[in-house]
């Protein structure tokens, strides 16, 4: 494999892994009844509208079907990425909760 296909592969493989961050964004927001577009708006006020979101958002479940995303990871995935003005926002609305729901 030479260079330029290992960087390409890279790409894909970071790609792939930004998707499913999005997506486990989105079902967490699904879970806790919160809408994921306009969290991320909140966060990120200047972007358009984010099209990995949108096709995220076709990908997931009632929150009675889903498994539990819980903060922390949610926060991790976040982390990983460089999304710190969405952990930001996420964050805002787990301290939103009564105690006890977190």
């Amino acid at each position: 494999m030479n260079n330029k296909q290992l960087e390409e592969q890279m790409i894909e493989n970071y790609k792939r892994e930004e998707h499913m961050m999005i997506l486990v964004f989105a079902q967490w927001c699904i879970n806790h009844g919160l809408d994921p577009a306009a969290l991320y708006h909140s966060a990120y006020p200047e972007q358009p509208n984010n099209e990995a979101l949108e096709k995220a958002l076709e990908l997931t479940v009632p929150k009675e079907e889903a498994g539990e995303v819980p903060d922390d990871t949610l926060l991790g995935v976040l982390s990983l990425f460089g999304n710190e003005e969405l952990a930001f926002i996420v964050t805002q609305e787990i301290d939103k909760r009564p105690k006890r729901a977190r």
